[in-house]
């Protein structure tokens, strides 16, 4: 069914957030896992045989709600990969500083803020360059890097980390059924658990394989069942693992995995191995950067052509990549990254972009979980080669339990972490208010003053399918026509429109 990994699925970087909480980290894996993770991988799957054309979120949001809300969910996916950039490289910082044979004096390095500043910008453009040369450029270093620098870090971790378990010796984690369910009482120390739904983020992309199934109705729901309990067992051996060694009290969020993999390396007698993991860590890093900094600036280039951003942003360099995006983009994650040097420590910066990209991140989800419930009712006759079992009913209760997950979620992001040192809590919660506010704003003032020249006559994005039949995406559309052919007939007429046009000019 190809890859059933999103972005983060694939990153061992957050994990030392969730080691903060113990065998209580379980339960919030599985929890995410429920209400996030199992929901959009099957609402996804029925927007993405129901309406494939090309646009994903932006075309499902547009389809149930209008362009300017369609516009906003592409818009977030798009920030917050910008926003979540910082923080990677801010891992890959860490891994590069690790490199020394002097553990004191790397987890010093790891913390100057001006040390990860530099490295944060110099991998990040770096990584923009080698995407410039086009889809053959990066696709080999996305290949070996994310083999190189999670996979076999992964395996390593969790192997390594549970025969020291097995070793009898002591272990830093109480691990009694009864510290499964974790303290509800103080909603300051469950903020980091929010972070998870990040870690499952992307699954949506991966919902285009299952057009290539057979009978997907039974094979799909299995499949993500397998991935599902795979991606779970692996964050929850792997944070585990972490937690074995290292006490809670001294878990950081930028050092730790770094600090246990060195710990654990000595325990087994290895040592000399631990520089080595941090620099596959560091390459994996490097990895997903280039990856990304390509497939969102993609996907904005393809609305942007549409209609929904000036001419500028549509250029393209020789190797069809949208070069100007990715400059927009790079400047705002240099913008981002100078907040190394501002806020109170890399640890403080780190976790307020990593909630900001959660944020951002949630109301995309958020959007796309409404409009997945919404065209059920306005487009009941749509043919969907998936669809959620049960009916509007099935529909309501997978997507409205993704729903209030992703909101949960969402409202706990705002909330200062009881476990981290954030500087001023208040002026935490505004920094996160106003930047929020400011990014959801923008894409609606774009929209506002689109203009009729912006869109690219040779566009093929195609109309919505409420444009097509002349209706609106707020009334109920009995049609039974599959989106497809609706499509052709449209590229059809346009066609011959353009033929008549070139025709009268001659």
């Amino acid at each position: 069914m190809g890859c059933v990994f999103g972005r983060e699925l694939v990153s061992l970087r957050g994990l030392p957030a969730e080691a903060e909480y113990g065998l209580s980290s379980v339960f919030y894996y599985i929890f995410a896992a429920v209400f996030f993770l199992i929901p959009v991988s099957l609402v996804a799957a029925e927007l993405a045989t129901g309406w494939p054309e090309k646009g994903g979120v932006f075309r499902w949001v547009g389809e149930a709600f209008g362009p300017q809300w369609a516009f906003l969910a592409m818009f977030m996916l798009f920030t917050e990969v910008s926003v979540w950039f910082p923080t990677a490289l801010t891992f890959g910082a860490v891994s590069l500083a690790f490199i020394g044979p002097d553990q004191t004096w790397d987890q010093a390095l790891s913390a100057n803020k001006f040390f990860v500043l530099a490295i944060v910008l110099a991998i990040y453009w770096l990584a923009t360059f080698i995407a410039f040369r086009g889809v053959g450029a990066f696709s080999k270093v996305s290949k070996w890097g994310g083999m190189i620098g999670t996979i076999i870090p992964a395996i390593i971790l969790i192997v390594l980390g549970f025969s020291y378990l097995g070793s009898g010796e002591p272990v830093h984690i109480e691990l009694k059924w009864a510290d499964v369910i974790p303290d509800f009482t103080n909603f300051s120390n469950i903020v980091l658990a929010a972070s998870i739904f990040l870690f499952y983020a992307g699954m949506e992309m991966n919902a285009i394989h299952v057009k290539e199934l057979d009978n997907a109705s039974k094979s799909y729901p299995m499949a993500i069942a397998v991935a599902s309990i795979g991606t779970v067992a692996i964050f929850i051996l792997g944070t585990l693992a972490i937690g074995f060694v290292i006490p809670q009290a001294d878990i950081n969020l930028t050092q730790s995995l770094l600090v246990a993999y060195y710990d654990i390396f000595h325990w087994a007698g290895i040592g000399f191995l631990a520089p080595i993991m941090a620099i596959c860590l560091a390459i994996g890093v490097l990895a997903g950067i280039v990856t990304w900094v390509a497939g969102p600036s993609s996907g904005l280039l393809t609305v942007a052509k549409a209609g929904y951003l000036p001419r500028f942003w549509q250029y393209t360099n020789k190797h069809d990549m949208a070069t100007h995006i990715m400059f927009l983009q790079a400047g705002i994650v240099t913008v981002l990254s100078i907040l190394f040097v501002v806020m109170p420590s890399v640890q403080a910066t780190y976790q307020i972009l990593s909630q900001l990209t959660v944020i951002l991140y949630l109301v995309m989800y958020l959007l796309m979980f409404a409009a997945a419930i919404y065209l059920r009712f306005s487009q009941p006759n749509r043919p969907r080669p998936y669809s959620i079992p049960g009916g509007r009913g099935g529909m309501f209760l997978v997507a409205g339990i993704g729903f209030i997950g992703s909101l949960i979620a969402f409202i706990f992001s705002f909330i200062p972490p009881g476990q981290i040192a954030v500087g001023s809590p208040t002026a935490y919660v505004l920094i996160l208010i106003a930047l929020t506010i400011f990014f959801v704003i923008l894409p609606f003032i774009i929209y506002a003053n689109r203009k009729p020249h912006w869109k690219d006559e040779d566009s093929d994005f195609a109309p919505f399918t409420w444009e097509l039949e002349n209706t609106h995406p707020g009334l109920p559309n009995d049609s039974d026509t599959h989106t497809p052919h609706l499509t052709e007939k449209h590229f059809h007429w346009l066609h011959k429109k353009k033929s008549e046009h070139k025709g009268a000019q001659s």
